[in-house]
């Protein structure tokens, strides 16, 4: 039964990888994991997440590297891309581990539990065909780490409705020169449903509120019947705000490669 279940579940992550490299411009998956911290305890959960980032500083950790950004309600989304289901695989804390010893490692790790009472790991799609994004903006941007995002989930009768609208905003954007970007993320392997997202970047919120007017005014009438159009397909909405927490990022220094001694 086990080998059963794990070879459906290989089966979902190929076709979902297969569908996101078959793009014709290529889209990025992400691996996600969200903690969704008691907003009262947000403080000491930085403050522990910090310990992680110097452990992994400390000793040069090479296994993985995250982005995470903040919502205002208190959840934590850990953001690493993967380019396949080989790479998802291959990423894993166990180098670190064997530095540290497995029960420093351990109790670091399920200090973490103390934070929160709910937490998950899933993957998320960056859809570049439905995203309007001109100047190629990744997840991390400088100057602009605050973040607006729109939950929009649609029945499964209505996702190609949902995606031909999407496109059809984009081309709108692009037609009336938006200085407001955004990109659109879907729903992948541990998600329920059909679910996007739509992340937009800004300086800070009074800097998003500016462009946010400034776009109403570039799309005008237009705009509003696109904006109706959609809405009319999504079955549940809602919005958050938030930030990106550099400080709670790790990237891993490249290592250099040893030159080949000659006898």
């Amino acid at each position: 039964m086990k080998r059963m279940q794990f070879m459906m579940i290989w089966g979902f992550c190929f076709l979902i990888f297969s569908s996101v490299n078959s793009q014709e411009n290529q889209n990025q998956a992400y691996w996600i994991h969200e903690d969704q911290v008691r907003p009262g305890q947000v403080e000491e959960y930085t403050e522990h997440a910090r310990k992680l980032v110097a452990m992994a500083n400390e000793h040069n950790f090479q296994g993985m590297g995250w982005n995470v950004a903040q919502m205002d309600d208190g959840t934590f989304l850990s953001i690493t891309p993967i380019d396949d289901f080989e790479h998802l695989q291959s990423l894993s804390f166990a180098s670190l581990q064997e530095k540290v010893g497995q029960e420093k490692f351990s109790q670091l790790m399920n200090g973490f539990n103390k934070y929160y009472d709910y937490h998950g790991d899933y993957i998320t799609i960056l859809d570049n065909d439905l995203s309007y994004m001109p100047a190629g903006e990744g997840v991390v941007q400088d100057g602009k780490d605050f973040r607006k995002w729109h939950f929009m989930k649609v029945t499964a009768e209505n996702d190609s409705k949902m995606r031909e609208k999407l496109r059809e905003l984009k081309d709108l954007y692009g037609k009336k020169n938006s200085k407001m970007h955004y990109r659109i993320y879907r729903s992948g392997f541990g998600q329920m449903g059909n679910n996007y997202v739509a992340v937009l970047s800004a300086k800070d919120a009074q800097d998003y509120a500016r462009l946010s007017a400034e776009n109403d005014q570039v799309l005008g009438e237009e705009g509003k019947k696109k904006f109706r159009e959609i809405m009319d397909l999504v079955t549940e909405y809602r919005n958050m705000q938030g930030q990106m927490r550099p400080d709670l990022a790790y990237h891993p220094t490249v290592v250099a490669a040893q030159p080949i001694q000659k006898d």
